[in-house]
């Protein structure tokens, strides 16, 4: 029988063929940890009588969750994660530098076939480029840190074959949602999932970090898109799942079927097409998150909001995934087309996505988000509700202070 994609990349981390539900010890190529598990990790290496991480160049931690820190609690919490990150000269990415997962693709710390761990769910997110990355708790990360190894329980995958042409307006985030709402929360538990087809070939590394990002939603280990057609300026090797592979469900998705989509309150799979969604009224909106903050975000949002202005009765938050998108978005131009509809663009973070820091409703209020769950306490408040949908929607959902189609999406049953 032969191999998954997963399953050929855990192999190369390891001294021998490996297949699923098998129990592996493997070599890790880099590790991240983030302001929320960052100083447990740190504590725990300490308590492990770790003085020295194996390889500092594969050590990266980041100040993004409570960015700039809001009280003397948190702020503490970042001097630690600085005064370990001096004394073991690793990377440190400091406040308003970017969210954790926009900045290991952007700078290039995961690669295409790398196994990467990071002390965050999302980190799943870098299956964009044909790694296989997981998230693990702040104990495993500070055993890596000790050894530069760690066990893994080799998944099973999911193939999801996705073929057609996207209606205009449709992204990978109303592709995404639909798969959610498909599979449900727990549908690929523990699982690896492969989205393969003509339909992914031409998504831009964006749409594709999109993608990967909220395979967490649907219970998965790990999200990988199938490297073909992806565009970077390294070479790299192009992996391939064997032609007799045992997969544990495939499925067959056109989608020119797919219109737009939004996940209703309170859980990411409870999905809908939005034309079954009547003038449901906001007083937020959000833009941004490791799922959709990134300049092909913003630039989607200034479609629609061009020459308008924002709903009097809507606050509009905009959080650029990195200090590199709100540059681009300055340079462009995008940035001054958002503010003078009525954005208010904050610390690059992830902040009003976890309620941890900005941008937390009210009591009884409703918020349109970009990002990627809706859990009840999800932006820090459990008696708000929360929307998710793409960028486009949040953008044409502020202008009019309802959840709103853009005028130019088609493919919709209106």
């Amino acid at each position: 029988m032969g191999q998954t994609i997963i399953e050929k990349i855990i192999s190369n981390h390891t001294d021998h063929k490996v297949k699923e539900g098998e129990i592996a010890l493997v070599n890790v190529d880099g590790t991240m940890a983030t302001d929320t598990t960052a100083p447990l990790a740190i504590q725990a290496f300490k308590k492990m009588g770790g003085e020295k991480v194996w390889d500092p160049s594969r050590v990266s931690l980041v100040i993004d969750h409570a960015s700039p820190a809001p009280n003397q609690l948190i702020a503490n919490l970042h001097t630690i994660m600085r005064e370990f990150a001096n004394k073991q000269n690793i990377k440190l990415y400091d406040v308003g530098q970017g969210i954790c997962h926009q900045l290991m693709v952007e700078n290039k710390h995961v690669r295409p076939g790398d196994l990467f761990l990071g002390a965050d769910s999302h980190t799943c997110t870098y299956g964009a480029v044909g790694a296989f990355s997981t998230g693990v708790g702040s104990t495993d990360l500070a055993g890596v840190w000790l050894t530069g190894k760690t066990w893994v329980k080799v998944p099973s995958t999911i193939q999801i074959r996705l073929n057609g042409t996207f209606n205009p307006g449709v992204s990978a985030k109303d592709l995404v949602l639909y798969l959610v709402g498909k599979l449900g929360i727990e549908g690929a538990t523990y699982e690896a999932i492969e989205y393969t087809g003509d339909a992914i070939y031409d998504l831009s590394l964006s749409s594709r970090m999109t993608l990967a990002n909220m395979s967490i939603e649907m219970g998965a280990k790990a999200g990988l898109v199938d490297t073909k057609g992806l565009s970077l300026k390294e070479d790299f090797q192009h992996i391939e799942p064997d032609k007799d592979v045992n997969y544990s469900n495939v499925l067959e998705i056109d989608v020119a079927e797919i219109e737009k989509q939004i996940s209703i309150p309170h859980s990411p799979d409870k999905v809908k097409a939005i034309s079954e969604v009547k003038e449901v009224a906001i007083q937020q909106a959000f833009i941004g998150s490791c799922t959709n903050g990134r300049l092909e975000d913003l630039h989607a949002a200034a479609k629609v909001l061009k020459g308008k202005k924002v709903h009097d009765n809507v606050r509009f938050i905009i959080a650029p995934a990195s200090k590199k998108v709100l540059d681009q978005a300055v340079e462009d131009g995008t940035f001054q087309i958002l503010t003078k509809a009525g954005a208010n663009f904050i610390t690059s973070g992830c902040g009003p996505c976890v309620g941890t820091h900005l941008g937390v409703p009210g009591k009884g209020e409703t918020v349109i988000s970009s990002s990627n769950r809706n859990f009840p306490g999800r932006m820090g408040n459990r008696e708000s509700s929360i929307y998710l949908s793409s960028p486009d929607v949040v953008a044409a959902s502020a202008l009019r202070g309802k959840i709103t189609i853009p005028s130019y999406s088609k493919g919709v049953k209106n």
